[in-house]
């Protein structure tokens, strides 16, 4: 079976900071995965070099067998990566935003339509949607941004604190093939199928939840994540 994400022996220094370790970990495809870790454990970092924003100091990572370094081109046509930190541009609406990032992966005009009806419907603003950006809610510019990710409907969605301002329950419309990184352990929970708790740049344990809440005898990934750093 073809692996979606295959990370072996990843190192990224900073000067002399290690901020990933000889991490390494497989996800499938079609599977929701989860990193897990306090600030600075290198969760950011990781999906930054998936994501083709970083180059590894040394080891390999591979998105549906094309490595991010030697093939970085192609592998961004099958991603797309939502920074925590990500933003609108608030002079916009909603929907003027969406048509402006849909340009960016198609210059067919039904085609861009189509993608921003697409986005519409993810973000789920009702008529919102035509406002400005900058009269939106954190949660609802939030949804804007998960709608613009997946509006292209990427082989691989790359997410770092995905629904940040959302209640858990909404989650579910995003729901697909990803890899997220959150500090929400409830989030990570509900939404993946495996997850990978990470301390100092290294994967101490991954399994399902369930796995990994048997594995520790924990009630919630919360006490799991306290007890492996043990």
């Amino acid at each position: 079976m073809e692996t979606a994400v295959a990370v072996k022996g990843l190192v990224r220094n900073y000067g002399t900071l290690r901020a990933v370790d000889n991490l390494s970990f497989n996800i499938n495809p079609g599977e929701v995965f989860g990193l897990i870790g306090p600030n600075g454990s290198g969760k950011t970092t990781t999906l930054r070099i998936v994501a083709t924003l970083l180059k590894p100091t040394a080891g390999s990572v591979s998105v549906f067998g094309l490595d991010v370094v030697k093939q970085a081109s192609a592998v961004r046509k099958v991603i797309s990566y939502l920074p925590e930190e990500a933003g609108a541009y608030r002079n916009l609406s909603g929907l003027n935003y969406l048509r402006f990032m849909a340009t960016f992966y198609t210059k067919d005009t039904v085609e861009c339509e189509r993608l921003v009806a697409k986005g519409s419907e993810l973000a789920d603003l009702g008529r919102r949607i035509e406002d400005k950006v900058s009269t939106y809610s954190k949660g609802m510019a939030r949804k804007l941004l998960l709608a613009r990710a997946l509006m292209t409907e990427p082989k691989l969605t790359i997410l770092d604190e995905p629904t940040s301002g959302l209640d858990v329950e909404n989650a579910t419309e995003i729901r697909q093939r990803m890899l997220l990184s959150s500090h929400n352990m409830l989030e990570v929970e509900f939404l993946s199928d495996r997850v990978a708790i990470i301390r100092e740049g290294r994967v101490i344990a991954v399994g399902t939840p369930a796995e990994l809440k048997s594995r520790y005898n924990s009630a919630n990934l919360e006490e799991v994540f306290l007890k492996a750093e043990r």
